[in-house]
């Protein structure tokens, strides 16, 4: 059910401490940690703590907290000192989704080409 943990969610066991991260940032509703494999000097994933499967899910059900995402985004930017940054979100395999929990990434600290990928 959305909103809800999932068993099987790296995210989820993230949020719930039983998988560890780089934890950057926390807010009630929002965990920012450090990616795995960085593709930029700051590679941040931002996602909320209720289990959303997408961007476009998450948009649909809880605005606000879509609206808090970003927010923590723009944070984590500032923190890092980024005076510009990109901001992706995945939706769907095709696209590099591999975690079905939406989660930003914010990417910054070099300069960034255009088209991506």
């Amino acid at each position: 059910m959305a909103g809800e943990p999932q068993d099987d969610c790296l995210f989820c066991k993230i949020v719930a401490g039983t998988i560890p991260a780089t934890i950057v940032r926390e807010t009630d509703t929002t965990v920012a940690f450090r990616d795995i494999n960085p593709q930029a000097p700051t590679h941040v994933l931002v996602i909320p703590k209720a289990h959303h499967e997408n961007a476009a899910a998450l948009a649909t059900a809880d605005p606000a907290l879509t609206a808090d995402v970003l927010r923590e985004a723009q944070a984590v930017a500032d923190e890092d000192k980024l005076d510009s940054f990109r901001l992706v979100f995945n939706t769907g395999s095709g696209a590099g989704q591999t975690v079905w929990h939406v989660h930003a990434h914010v990417l910054g600290g070099r300069g960034l080409e255009w088209p991506p990928g």
